[in-house]
């Protein structure tokens, strides 16, 4: 597990535009990075489309395919889809069960906290091999 990560200025403001746009339902979308001396280095983001925003405000979902397309993209441009960013509207910035029940092990997670269309907090979690648990890494924004 990486001991933080790194969200460049660029990928973070893509992150946070998108978690405020699609509030008051949850946003979704993936973060495309490099690892670095023990840490995870977040250079771009891409926002995904919420299979469940109409049927469930406070739920994610990503199409697969899309899941699929973005880490493609990553690739061919020299990153790996490092991870999941999702907004919890009018929430902490938390990894519910929910979320650990649908996660994907091998994918850091970004939860950011929006709160009356702001941007409250953000915290990045990283599950457990088996997604039995997921422990909290510190993450930062850089230029």
């Amino acid at each position: 597990m990486p001991k933080r990560v790194r969200i460049h200025r660029a990928a973070w403001d893509i992150m946070a535009e998108h978690a405020r746009a699609a509030y008051p339902r949850e946003g979704c979308g993936g973060m495309w990075g490099r690892d670095a001396d023990n840490e995870v280095l977040v250079l771009h983001a891409v926002a995904l489309p919420n299979r469940l925003a109409e049927q469930h405000p406070r739920r994610y979902e990503v199409d697969p395919e899309h899941l699929l397309r973005a880490d493609q993209a990553a690739r061919d441009r020299g990153y790996r889809l490092a991870g999941i960013f999702h907004s919890h509207p009018d929430a902490p910035a938390h990894f519910s069960l929910t979320d650990l029940r649908n996660c994907c092990p091998w994918y850091l997670y970004v939860v950011l906290s929006v709160r009356g269309g702001t941007v409250t907090e953000a915290r990045c979690w990283k599950p457990t091999p088996n997604a039995s648990s997921a422990s909290e890494t510190v993450v930062s924004v850089f230029d």
